[in-house]
């Protein structure tokens, strides 16, 4: 048998794998001690059995905000066993980006015989209160990416959600938390979801820096690798290379791409050269994604490639402008600036675009800044191009 296949199972650096998965709940959040108090305050009156808390997490990808809400909720599960039966279900609305869809998930997070057809969203509700009220327990509910269910479908179960005990005998039978990568999450909604929701009870979270990444670099290495194996010089390059973009998914790809390295050389240590920047990341999408865009999305995200093409970035008002004239060139009406701004929020939604929001040089606004980092503009640029020449 050929030399190759024996380091499988090796394991000269690599114990287990299970670490280096972005699934992974570590026993300790580095770099987000504030922001699990912050959550502890919010759910302070848990333990009471006619409570519920809801909390809405924001925070750009790669800033922990899936690791932040599943440490928090077994956590308070394990704190108040024996003081309150708590249910725990993660839905992740990418995966489910439907109301009829999240409210599957939740059934069979709360009896996994449940039937997956026959039932209505209205009768799904009801199946949910009468198990939680059998059982006596409460339902801590993690929405992820709630932004996709809002903008594909709406924001209707999240108001029926919130007033599920309405009309009942009892009360705190559910507690929700909303996580989203949208700044502007909150303007989906309408005034009385915000009001239930609290904007007291949003906790932002903002981008890793260097030192943080190197510790959660760390954190993973020593529990992933043979003790010594990843020394402190590499856990440094890595985290000053993901720095860059605050992202903790980029520091564990290139922790376990090292990793990868140094088991093919044969060696039972990661050196510093075996951390090199992915070019894999600058072309984390296929131009084949926008295929799946409305018309007036296409026409946006072509303006945008347009300059991104010769700038690192652009502003919003530039954006739209852009539009306009790219409607004007293949013959469209342009949408209103609202309609505008939801083209905006779906493109990032889909991760084609990242928006940060700085002050502005004049005056006491805010500018919001478009950048593009998982793809080529050009490359875009070109297909909706051609396809608008078909037309």
């Amino acid at each position: 048998m050929a030399g190759y296949i024996d380091r499988i199972g090796a394991g000269k650096v690599l114990l287990d794998k299970g670490p280096l998965s972005y699934d992974w709940i570590p026993p300790a959040l580095i770099g987000r001690d504030d922001e699990l108090a912050d959550m502890a305050a919010i759910f302070s009156q848990m333990e009471n059995h006619d409570t519920s808390c809801q909390a809405v997490i924001l925070g750009p990808v790669g800033s922990g905000k899936t690791v932040l809400t599943q440490r928090f909720g077994d956590d308070i599960r394990q704190h108040l066993e024996g003081r309150r039966h708590i249910i725990f279900a993660h839905v992740n609305c990418r995966n489910h980006p439907t109301g009829s869809q999240v409210l599957q998930q939740i059934a069979l997070a709360l009896d996994p015989g449940h039937p997956e057809r026959g039932f209505s969203s209205g009768e799904i509700i009801q199946s949910i209160r009468r198990n939680l009220s059998t059982h006596n327990a409460h339902l801590l509910l993690i929405l992820d990416e709630v932004d996709v269910l809002i903008l594909r479908d709406s924001s209707d179960l999240i108001y029926k959600l919130l007033r599920i005990d309405e009309g009942q005998e009892w009360s705190g039978s559910l507690s929700l938390i909303l996580v989203s990568q949208n700044q502007t999450l909150l303007k989906l909604f309408e005034p009385a979801i915000i009001s239930r929701l609290g904007q007291s009870n949003v906790i932002e979270l903002a981008a890793y820096d260097e030192a943080t990444l190197t510790g959660i670099a760390r954190q993973r290495a020593d529990v992933a690798c043979r003790t010594g194996s990843v020394g402190d010089e590499t856990l440094a390059k890595i985290g000053r290379f993901s720095g860059e973009s605050g992202d903790a998914r980029h520091a564990i790809e290139l922790l376990d791409a090292a990793i990868r390295r140094a088991e093919k050389a044969g060696r039972g240590d990661v050196l510093p050269e075996d951390v090199r920047v992915s070019t894999l990341r600058q072309a984390a999408f296929e131009p084949s994604q926008i295929d799946v865009l409305s018309k007036h999305q296409k026409l946006v995200l072509l303006g945008i490639c347009r300059r991104l093409k010769k700038a690192d970035h652009i502003s919003s008002g530039d954006a739209q402008k852009l539009y306009n004239l790219v409607c004007e060139e293949f013959g469209f009406k342009p949408r209103s600036y609202t309609t505008f701004w939801k083209h905006l929020k779906a493109l990032e939604v889909e991760g084609l675009i990242d928006t940060r929001t700085t002050k502005a040089n004049v005056g006491r606004g805010r500018t919001r800044h478009i950048t593009m980092t998982n793809t080529l503009p050009a490359s875009l640029e070109s297909r909706i191009e051609r396809e608008m020449l078909r037309g």
